[in-house]
């Protein structure tokens, strides 16, 4: 059980604007229960130019159980922290950040903050993304008159994915885009409105992010023209489009490296990080020779890559094919090698460039780790980067099966997979480890990009979450994707119900016509209505957060918004959880959306909450009530 206590987030609720500029005052508030303390003093404490200024907050009012305390802050620096600071009358003081509460002063990393750069586009806080892996996903008939790479391994739609070197690099299915907008029907049935490919670009492997050039779409895939195709047809579907771009590296067979590569004094040599004279040894991407390091120090490499009106970058955000936004590949290592990190030029020039040619467009970059300190708003508008969700989710709802898989060197190994930890196989995490993880990964993200962090069950470059899923977890972590604060993911294939060991393994052809199958139609209709309730309900997008009951086998949060609430249970065990009384006001209003659970409240206004496990389930409340002014 958590006690009701006093809270803050960056949602609408206690921000009264979430994109302020530079000199502008925000308004922020506090929610603090009725009876709690008593309080002396509400203040603020920001540290603009890393010097603490303080502000007063006012307690402007009561409503229903809760008492409102508002100050004002004036934006100085592109990314604002702040705290909350509550002074009881007994002398006590009590520090509220983005990790909570505490009785001792806290991290500055962990504070709220606003963000005083460009705000994303609106319509990311309604996306749910669809990831497609092109060569997996469709094959058109016009497939059939391509002819197959010389550094292909060919493969019919039926055969299994090799996951052995060279097959698992070279193995090729043929998939198309006139495949995927044969298919792009099956999205809209979904509901989703996001599609993100993979790269696009002519390349040497099945996987294309050796790029053998960044101007055109690969033949094999279609060419130009079938990209603008896609891209129109998507649209007027309502379905947005990103690609998938390399920053960190290009192919070794690129147009760039090859004039440069034994020929010092290229016009290209200063892209890359060349290590003889003779420009015959150079820097890559972990050692691995076909993905050559770009040198961002060059400032014709910016340009040529990014900030010219030509520019890769600038290209296809442009008429006629117009993408609406770019996913970054190994964004985090982009600029940065050993002495070297020009990371935050390179994510700032990007930014700059997409607002000039298209200010509706989203960033978003990989970092596979910890991503915070590149998550401040002045580049990404989010990432995808896994500690902050998919792994601790992993370890909470999985149970691994021990079935053998092979590595890519052809090692049969039973330990399972887990994003490339040699930690001995998934760790064991509880509900509560679960819920701790998510606070501790994103307490040092500004809540604006935090909503713009994907949440993937599972990418092309991981195994498939189903592959391990403990019995009857699907749906609680379906769900809890679609309703945790963040950008939804699914990878093609996950609503088939498919599974693969690791990260190339996962990489499935997917398998149309069995959509009547009686396990894959009711894995279809589970994402059609977690899908659905996700884009049903804005506050999903947009609104706050506050856990309610947090144990080893269970978690409870409510999504919150002036509208309406959102409230959430998910087990692994089964749940019997109580909430104190004041913790969710007009509960007896609550109207079953999804799952089998049950709700009731005492007279007292106390909420018992129940289900057996696993179990999601999700109800729907009046908006939160506050003062009016704001």
């Amino acid at each position: 059980m958590i006690e009701p206590r006093p809270h803050h987030d960056g949602s609408p609720l206690h921000v009264s604007n979430d994109a302020p500029t530079l000199g502008d005052v925000v308004t922020v508030r506090l929610r603090v229960p009725a009876g709690y303390g008593p309080l002396r003093a509400v203040r603020t404490r920001s540290n603009p130019d890393h010097e603490p200024e303080w502000t007063d907050a006012e307690r402007i009012g009561s409503v229903d159980v809760w008492e409102w305390w508002q100050a004002p802050i004036t934006v100085r620096n592109p990314r604002h922290g702040y705290r909350f600071v509550l002074v009881h009358d007994d002398g006590t003081v009590e520090w509220l950040n983005q990790s909570g509460l505490h009785r001792g002063e806290t991290l500055d990393a962990e504070d709220f903050a606003l963000v005083a750069n460009p705000a994303p586009p609106a319509w990311l806080n309604d996306a749910v993304m669809y990831q497609v892996f092109p060569d997996r996903f469709a094959r058109s008939a016009e497939a059939d008159g391509h002819p197959t790479p010389e550094w292909a391994i060919p493969a019919t739609w039926g055969d299994p994915v090799d996951p052995v070197m060279p097959g698992r690099s070279q193995q090729f299915y043929g998939g198309d885009l006139p495949g995927i907008i044969e298919r792009l029907d099956h999205l809209v049935d979904l509901g989703v409105n996001l599609l993100y490919l993979t790269p696009v670009f002519p390349a040497a492997s099945n996987h294309r992010y050796d790029a053998s050039s960044f101007d055109s779409v690969d033949p094999l895939l279609g060419g130009d023209e079938a990209y603008v195709r896609l891209i129109e047809e998507a649209h007027a579907r309502g379905i947005r489009v990103i690609g998938d771009l390399t920053s960190n590296h290009s192919g070794d067979r690129h147009e760039w490296f090859q004039q440069a590569l034994g020929n010092p004094g290229a016009d290209t040599e200063e892209f890359y990080y060349f290590t003889d004279e003779g420009n015959t040894t150079y820097e890559s991407w972990l050692g691995t020779p076909t993905l050559p390091k770009f040198d961002w120090a060059s400032q014709r490499l910016r340009q040529r890559f990014v900030s010219d009106d030509d520019s890769i970058v600038a290209k296809w955000l442009k008429p006629p094919y117009s993408i609406d936004g770019w996913r970054i590949d190994v964004a985090n290592m982009t600029g940065r090698l050993g002495a070297v990190d020009v990371n935050a030029e390179v994510r700032q020039l990007l930014r700059e460039t997409m607002l000039r040619i298209n200010p509706e467009a989203i960033l978003l970059g990989e970092s596979t780790n910890d991503a915070a300190s590149d998550l401040q708003g002045d580049g990404w508008h989010g990432a995808m980067t896994y500690p902050s969700f998919t792994r601790p989710l992993w370890g909470w709802l999985s149970e691994p099966t021990g079935e053998p898989y092979l590595t890519g060197e052809g090692d049969e190994r039973t330990e399972p997979w887990f994003f490339g930890q040699p930690i001995g196989g998934i760790p064991r995490y509880t509900a509560q480890d679960f819920a701790d993880a998510v606070v501790r990964f994103t307490a040092s993200i500004p809540w604006r990009v935090r909503l713009g962090n994907m949440q993937p069950l599972d990418t092309h470059d991981t195994g498939r979450f189903a592959t391990n899923a403990a019995a009857g977890t699907i749906p609680v972590a379906v769900g809890l994707s679609m309703t945790l604060p963040g950008l939804p993911v699914v990878f093609a294939g996950d609503e088939f119900g498919l599974v693969g060991a690791d990260g190339e393994a996962s990489r499935t052809p997917i398998p149309w016509g069995s959509e009547a199958d009686v396990d894959v139609a009711a894995r279809l209709a589970l994402y059609r209505d977690l899908i659905g309730l996700r884009r049903a309900h804005p506050v999903l997008g947009t609104g706050g957060l506050r856990w309610l009951h947090v144990d080893d086998d269970t978690v409870v949060f409510v999504r919150e918004s002036a509208q309406e609430c959102i409230l959430v249970l998910a087990t692994r065990g089964g749940a019997d959880a109580a909430l104190p009384a004041g913790a969710l006001p007009r509960a007896s209003d609550a109207e079953a959306l999804f799952g089998d659970a049950t709700l009731a409240v005492a007279t007292d206004g106390a909420v018992a909450l129940a289900a057996d496990g696993p179990a999601f389930a999700v109800w729907v409340l009046p908006g939160v009530e506050a003062p009016s002014g704001f």
